[in-house]
């Protein structure tokens, strides 16, 4: 059986998970971060209890906190199903069961939700949506986008995927896209396209393995980054 949505899902990780999966560490925290499609996650709630500060744009946020809620409801009985009818998926030594994974999920959201009127006021909590994003070129100096562009490949095209990394390089200094499989541990096929992409435009990037599975597979991030000025004279001596 395989797992497939409709639409994408409004579905939150925590704090802890976003850390991991990125590979964040202490001066990376400490950046101008802008974090995509993170819907109900508590990453942006965590971020502020740590003191730290990272904005979070995703279309879920043009919604009230109780209309957001409901929506997790409506969304978790079949997220939760379709989890535990492909078990063999993912690797359980983070998560002991489905009973664990749906108890973390849950209290992660209800951070995001307790965090949400507050944030949106503070304009942690952005409504805006890939590939047009309202911020100024590099306004920041990371930009994270987290089980969305490749995670995704079945919903969202290839059009859409060079489109919003080519916004989200117009935004910051550097890239991290995690996972880079699809929502059935499936190698993305957008992959190799978006690289060669990225090389057209004379950026850098590198697939990086994260302290991080849950699905199989998925422990590689893409980093995008700009390429060093003196690598950017010697390419250009090389193809002159």
């Amino acid at each position: 059986m395989s797992i497939k949505y409709e639409n994408i899902v409004p579905w939150g990780r925590s704090y802890e998970e976003y850390v991991r999966m990125l590979d964040l560490n202490s001066d990376d925290l400490k950046k101008r971060i802008l974090s995509c499609g993170d819907g109900p996650a508590s990453f942006n709630s965590g971020m502020k209890k740590n003191g730290y500060k990272v904005t979070s744009i995703d279309p879920i946020y043009q919604f009230s906190k109780e209309q957001i809620e409901t929506k997790i409801k409506e969304k978790s009985k079949d997220v939760m199903l379709q989890t535990k009818n492909n078990a063999d998926r993912f690797i359980w030594t983070h998560f002991h069961g489905i009973e664990e994974l749906f108890k973390v999920r849950m209290n992660a959201m209800s951070e995001f939700l307790d965090d949400y009127s507050s944030g949106k006021s503070e304009k942690r909590y952005i409504f805006a949506e890939l590939p047009a994003l309202p911020f100024k070129d590099k306004s920041f100096d990371l930009v994270l986008c987290a089980h969305l562009l490749f995670f995704y490949s079945e919903n969202l095209s290839l059009e859409f995927h060079i489109s919003s990394i080519l916004e989200m390089i117009r935004l910051g200094n550097e890239i991290r896209i995690f996972p880079i499989v699809d929502l059935n541990a499936n190698l993305s096929r957008y992959l190799n396209p978006v690289k060669e992409f990225v090389d057209s435009l004379g950026w850098s990037f590198k697939e990086e393995k994260v302290n991080y599975e849950f699905q199989k597979n998925g422990n590689k991030m893409l980093k995008i980054f700009k390429k060093p000025p003196c690598l950017k004279k010697l390419n250009s001596k090389l193809h002159a």
